[in-house]
């Protein structure tokens, strides 16, 4: 790049760490890390509960723990959409 020249995205070439990458990433879209946080909860869980889950089926615990980490995942992405779609249409200035 010539000396003059502005870069055409000034501020993915100044940040260049992959944390900062990441930081900045979560401060766009902070729903997506809770939902996956949630996710990984519910499986620690579920795996803790599995060796105490007395006379259910396996089957039937395996079925409940998927069931109850793809709602919170869900729940979490549903929660970043209206988040995104809030601050974009009510609290956005309209030009």
């Amino acid at each position: 790049m010539s000396p003059g020249q502005e870069p055409v995205f000034p501020e993915y070439e100044t940040d260049t760490s992959q944390t900062s990458k990441l930081l900045r990433k979560f401060k766009e879209t902070p729903f997506v890390p809770i939902g996956m946080a949630g996710f990984a909860m519910v499986v620690g869980y579920g795996l803790y509960k599995l060796k105490h889950r007395g006379d259910t089926k396996m089957s039937l615990h395996l079925i409940h723990m998927r069931v109850a980490a793809q709602g919170f995942v869900v729940g979490a992405l549903t929660c970043g959409v209206l988040y995104s779609m809030f601050r974009e249409h009510v609290v956005k200035p309209k030009e």
